[in-house]
């Protein structure tokens, strides 16, 4: 049936029409020819037992040494910040807690902002000899100035300190530094962490159990704060902190260096106490805790490793993962050397 005028009613089928048919070029035949044969495991690149091959075959052409791109020259540096942009970036610590806190982990600090005709105490007396005995400017201001200086609605009670932006390192300067020491290099990497009490905790590890320096990716992370220096209980004095622009590209240069990355996950196919590489120039990677390790750095892990805990116990917080990895690498370490 046509509508008026006609035309074809939108959606009819047209009836009675003969001729060739329109073929599909021998597309259809592709789809029906079987498949290749699937790789094995150890062949495919990121599976776990492809990676353990690779990381099994970079150990025993390497045997830990420095290595170089396949064409020779020397791995490209990834490019990481080396110092603040401005000195927009400077932090106020407010609070006679904190900001004593901070004097006390020696944090480094610009000025000391005191309200004019603050009520003195005995967090405040020792406030002032800290800050004289260590030469830090002490500036008398009135309470409006303070309170701008402080921020919005900051408790300050009187006092704050202004601490300059951390001037990070460079991963790779800081890895060459490592070898050139005659040093076995292990280092800690943070993947997608932000709460800066973690990277004090983590800084306060890699101090204790031999480490030396941790990496930080400059999007998405927490930076040196003064919350995180407090945290480390002044570690961070000792160990380095780097930047990395891009955490997959740093992550890529270590590896060419002779460095084997062991990613943290509770579901990895590597068992901590049963880690073979711990004894090698390694870099540790940690995820935040809610999402884990991102897809990128998991990909170019040379292993996966997981924590063994009590099934009653759902995860462990990123600070006390790779507090408990350091160790059990440095105990490895320690049993090699005695042997």
């Amino acid at each position: 049936m046509k509508s008026p005028g006609n035309k074809p009613r939108a959606g009819a089928v047209r009836k009675g029409r003969k001729g060739p048919q329109v073929g599909s070029g021998g597309q259809g035949r592709q789809a029906l020819e079987g498949k290749k044969p699937t790789p094995k495991a150890v062949d495919r690149p990121y599976h776990p037992a492809g990676k353990r091959k690779a990381a099994a075959d970079r150990f025993e052409a390497a045997g830990g040494r420095k290595k170089q791109t396949p064409d020779g020259a020397a791995p490209q540096r990834p490019q990481a910040r080396r110092s603040p942009k401005s000195s927009d970036e400077s932090e106020m610590v407010t609070g006679r807690n904190s900001v004593l806190e901070a004097l006390r982990a020696k944090i480094p600090v610009t000025t000391l902002y005191m309200a004019a005709r603050i009520e003195f105490d005995d967090r405040v007396k020792e406030i002032l000899q800290i800050a004289t005995s260590r030469g830090v400017p002490i500036l008398e201001v009135m309470r409006p100035e303070l309170d701008r200086l402080a921020g919005f609605d900051s408790v300050h009670q009187g006092v704050a300190l202004k601490v300059p932006p951390y001037e990070y390192a460079h991963p790779i300067e800081l890895l060459e530094k490592v070898v050139s020491r005659g040093q076995v290099p292990l280092f800690v990497a943070l993947d997608g962490i932000t709460d800066p009490r973690n990277l004090g905790a983590i800084i306060r590890s890699v101090a204790a159990f031999g480490g030396q320096g941790v990496i930080v990716p400059q999007r998405r992370s927490v930076g040196l704060t003064a919350s995180a220096w407090k945290t480390s209980a002044g570690a961070a004095a000792r160990t380095p902190v780097a930047m990395a622009a891009n955490l997959t590209q740093t992550i890529k240069a270590f590896k060419a260096q002779g460095v084997f990355v062991l990613g943290l996950d509770g579901e990895g196919d590597v068992s901590l106490p049963q880690l073979a590489l711990a004894r090698e120039p390694v870099l540790v990677v940690v995820g935040s805790e809610g999402k884990g390790l991102s897809r990128l750095v998991t990909e170019n892990c040379d292993a996966v490793v997981s924590i063994p805990i009590s099934s009653t116990t759902e995860s462990l917080n990123a600070g006390i993962a790779a507090s408990v990895t350091l160790y059990e690498i440095s105990k490895l370490r320690a049993a090699a050397k005695r042997k």
